[in-house]
C-alpha cells in the first residue's frame, strides 16, 4: 500500500489528480492539506471537499494551509478554472468548512510525515508555501519522506503565468526555492512543458467523460467552463507542441502512484530565479555544473501516454 500525503490548491486540474489517487486500490492518502493558489485557500478546502464527497471518501483529513505566499502576495488562475476554482457550477449541498480539521497544514505535514516516516510520499500540485513553512519549523521533515513529487516550474523559459514562469513556482518563487534547495529526499519534477509534451487529445475527452457515473458527470460540469477557456487563442498560445488536453497535475499524481509510468527523467541540479524583471519563479537548470551546492532532482521527460489514459479513464470509473 502506498502512503500519499497530498498538497493542493483545489482547481480543476487537482480534482482530476485527487480522483485518480482515490481510484487507484494500491494507494492510501493519509492526509490532503491546502494551500492558496488557483483560488482562495477558503475555496481551495471547499472544493477538496466537495470532490472528496463526490468520490464518498470523506474520511480522509483536509486541513487549511496558507491563504497568501511567503512574501504576502497572491496570484490566482480563476480565468481558467473558474472564480470558485471548479468551474463555478452551483453546489447547493456542497461540504461545508466545519468539516475541516482544526490542525493546521503546516502542523499536519510535520505530524504526518512523523507518523509515517520512510513510508510516506508528498504529492505537490499547488503553491510550495506549505512546505517551505513546514520545512523551516522542522528542518528533519524531507528525511522522514520517501519521495517528493512536485507539480511546478519550467524547462524552457516559457511561462503560462508571467513571461517566464509556471503558475504554481510564480505564485510563491520564495517557498518553491526553499523546497528544492532543503528537501533532501528524492524528488521528481513534472514541469509546464513536459506535462505538455505528454499531452492527450482532446478527442480523448469524449470516452472519458461519457462514462456513466455520478464521477464522471461531475467532472464533465466542473470541467466545461476549463474547456471552453482553452480554445481561446490567449491559452493556445501557452501551450507546448500543439493543443490538446493537459492535467498538469494528474501526471505528477500518477507519477507517485506507478512509478513505471515515467519511461524517461532527467536528472541535474535546479535553482528558482528570486530577482529577474521577467524570469522571477523560472526553474533554472543546470546542465553543466554551475551549481554545485544545489541538489539534483528528477524532472519528467516522457511517460506511458496509454498508462496514463487507463489511470484517467479509472478515474472516473
Amino acid at each position: 500500500m502506498k502512503k500519499l500525503l497530498l498538497d493542493v490548491d483545489c482547481g480543476v486540474d487537482d480534482a482530476q489528480a485527487i480522483m485518480m489517487a482515490l481510484a487507484s486500490p494500491g494507494v492510501q492518502i493519509v492526509g490532503i492539506t491546502c494551500v492558496h493558489g488557483n483560488t482562495s485557500v477558503e475555496n481551495v478546502c471547499k472544493n477538496t471537499l466537495r470532490v472528496l464527497k463526490v468520490c464518498q471518501r470523506q474520511e480522509i483529513p483536509v486541513f487549511c494551509g496558507a491563504g497568501r505566499s511567503l512574501l504576502g502576495k497572491t496570484l490566482n488562475a480563476e480565468r481558467f478554472h473558474g472564480q470558485d476554482g471548479l468551474g463555478d457550477v452551483p453546489d447547493p449541498q456542497g461540504a461545508g468548512l466545519e468539516q475541516l480539521q482544526r490542525e493546521g497544514a503546516v502542523a499536519a505535514l510535520i505530524r504526518l510525515a512523523n507518523e509515517h516516516s520512510g513510508e510516506v510520499s508528498v504529492v505537490a500540485t499547488a503553491p510550495l508555501t506549505n512546505l517551505a513553512l513546514a520545512v523551516r519549523i522542522d528542518p528533519s521533515l524531507p528525511q522522514k519522506l520517501k519521495g517528493l513529487y512536485v507539480m511546478g516550474g519550467n524547462t524552457d523559459s516559457r511561462g503560462n503565468a508571467t513571461v517566464c514562469a509556471e503558475f504554481n513556482f510564480a505564485a510563491d518563487p520564495e517557498a518553491a526555492s526553499i523546497v528544492l534547495s532543503s528537501f533532501l529526499c528524492p524528488t521528481y519534477i513534472t514541469t509546464w512543458e513536459s506535462a505538455c509534451r505528454n499531452k492527450l487529445p482532446w478527442s480523448f475527452c469524449d470516452g472519458w467523460l461519457a462514462q456513466d457515473s455520478e464521477k464522471a458527470d461531475f467532472m464533465k460540469r466542473i470541467f466545461r467552463h476549463t474547456m471552453e477557456v482553452a480554445y481561446q487563442d490567449r491559452f493556445q498560445r501557452e501551450m507546448v507542441d500543439g493543443v490538446g488536453f493537459v492535467s498538469c497535475d494528474s501526471y505528477a499524481m500518477a507519477a507517485a502512484i506507478d512509478e513505471t509510468l515515467v519511461t524517461q527523467y532527467e536528472e541535474m541540479a535546479v535553482s528558482v530565479e528570486l530577482c529577474g524583471r521577467y524570469t522571477r519563479g523560472m526553474l533554472v537548470l543546470d546542465t553543466v555544473g554551475f551549481l554545485p551546492e544545489q541538489r539534483n532532482v528528477f524532472i519528467m521527460k516522457k511517460v506511458n501516454v496509454e498508462t496514463f489514459k487507463r489511470m484517467m479513464m479509472d478515474a472516473l470509473n
